[in-house]
């Protein structure tokens, strides 16, 4: 009888930091990258939809993603989503207008949909409660370094060379973690006979598309109260229902709602969909606040984010050992007051602060973040049995990704409609792309003292009201943890890979 391989743990655990890292890098340094190339490519008005698109494609795959993974394992899911989210990322360099950009990015996030939930997935598979809980340490780390050199790295690229290379700088450790969990990653057999959901994976594509669609380019290309709007939202919604209806009828749903029946699991999904508008929030606008209202160069932008990502792993490492300690309420209710803290900071900014109060504000937001997400992922993962892992995974990240999109729609909303108004009221003739020209110091020397100061007014008042937004989420979610019941709320710890 031919002897099952055993999975290499520590190998495997460095390949999927090095998918994280592929992951997080890619995130920080495309957003500190942001305004050069809307100044390189131009269409500010279309600045949110470089995110948005992103995020809408991996938002409706992760789903689909984390049920695939349960029915025919983690390994050739995990391989086909981080090869097309590298090959997103080659395409992404090549743009040449902002609405090739768009398009490789939805090419991105189509894979991007696979790559966090199932690295998360795997290492619940091969650790225990205990050990999946302390090796948060080690997964935040992966948070820490790519967070505080991505900006870094990502200002300097944008200084010295050129924008293009912030999305291939990835693809070789993205390689070489698919070679690592190929290698060494050695999961059980699974039964040959499997039944997937294909319509209830076509209703949830489409309909998610629709709403998402909705949610984005409401306002913009369309008005909220047209007829295609309300056509479209309500083609959304109208799928969304069928598809809730035919998961619970089918055997092996893309969605088991049975999870959700789970109080822990109920609020740690909704406060995740509230900070992942708050993360959207601070990642997407606050280089933009730095360097066209503070006037700072990239680099400096990008060390205001990256106290972020400071904040997030020391937080989440303490978590991961609190969490055993204390349980998912005490550890998750800290981390909502660090949210309004830094939300509060954040609103209380302007344009005569400093870099160093962005990066306190930002900081904080870090540290909650840190604590809250650790904590859910920890907790549901030890909720549920192993072959419901996979999709209980991506359920949380689902809704993450949720709060990504509907956040970036509504800032993108917020932002555009204050500028128009500010810009109206001044009565100056200027439109939205004239933003970037605030952006750059190159492009800033070619406006006037008194036309540079009102549109940085403009911006500045704007975005105050982003902030105002992103405090308003910090406090639901401080709100929504209360809800969570009190205890430790483990329940399984069976075999691991």
């Amino acid at each position: 009888m031919k002897k099952s391989k055993v999975t290499n743990r520590p190998l495997v655990l460095i390949s999927v930091m090095l998918a994280m890292f592929v992951g997080a890098v890619e995130a920080t340094i495309v957003t500190t990258a942001m305004p050069s190339i809307a100044s390189d490519l131009g269409g500010f008005s279309r600045y949110s939809w470089i995110f948005s698109s992103y995020l809408l494609m991996s938002t409706v795959t992760v789903l689909i993603y984390g049920k695939l993974s349960d029915i025919f394992g983690r390994k050739p899911v995990f391989f086909v989503g981080l090869s097309i989210f590298l090959l997103g990322s080659i395409l992404c360099g090549f743009a040449v207008s902002m609405e090739q950009l768009i398009g490789f990015r939805l090419i991105q996030g189509f894979g991007a949909g696979a790559v966090m939930p199932i690295a998360s997935t795997i290492i619940g598979d091969i650790y225990s409660t205990e050990e999946r809980a302390k090796i948060q340490g080690y997964l935040s780390s992966v948070w820490g370094i790519s967070a505080v050199s991505g900006p870094v790295i990502g200002g300097l690229i944008v200084q010295y060379t050129s924008w293009e290379y912030v999305f291939w700088v990835n693809v070789p450790l993205g390689l070489l973690a698919m070679v690592g969990v190929f290698l060494f990653l050695h999961e059980p057999l699974r039964e040959k006979k499997v039944s997937i959901d294909y319509k209830g994976a076509i209703l949830l594509t489409l309909s998610l598309s629709a709403i998402l669609l909705w949610l984005v380019e409401g306002g913009q290309s369309f008005e909220r109260l047209s007829f295609y709007s309300i056509a479209l939202i309500a083609f959304g919604i109208g799928l969304l229902l069928l598809f809730v209806n035919t998961e619970r009828k089918v055997e092996n749903p893309i969605m088991p709602f049975s999870i959700w029946k789970n109080p822990v699991i109920l609020y740690a999904n909704l406060v995740s969909l509230t900070t992942g508008v708050i993360l959207i929030g601070v990642s997407s606008y606050l280089p933009t606040f730095v360097s066209g209202v503070m006037e700072q160069p990239a680099i400096i932008a990008g060390f205001t984010l990256s106290a972020m990502s400071i904040g997030w792993p020391i937080a989440s490492s303490f978590a991961g050992h609190l969490l055993l300690r204390y349980g998912t309420f005490r550890v998750s209710f800290v981390g909502g007051l660090s949210l309004v803290v830094g939300g509060l900071l954040f609103v209380m900014m302007d344009a005569g602060s400093s870099p160093w109060w962005a990066a306190m504000s930002s900081f904080f937001i870090g540290v909650g973040m840190g604590l809250t997400s650790t904590s859910f992922i920890v907790t549901i993962q030890s909720a549920v049995p192993r072959e419901m892992r996979g999709s209980a995974t991506a359920a949380n990240m689902f809704m993450r990704n949720l709060g990504n999109t509907v956040g970036a729609a509504l800032f993108g909303a917020i932002l555009n409609s204050s500028l128009l108004m500010r810009l109206n009221k001044e009565q100056i003739d200027f439109k939205l792309d004239d933003i970037n020209l605030l952006l750059t110091q190159e492009k800033r020397q070619t406006l006037s003292t008194e036309h540079a100061h009102l549109l940085q007014t403009a911006l500045d008042v704007s975005l105050q009201w982003v902030y105002v937004g992103v405090f308003v989420f910090a406090f639901i979610s401080l709100l929504l943890i209360l809800k969570i019941p009190r205890g430790k709320g483990i329940l399984y710890d069976d075999d691991r890979t």
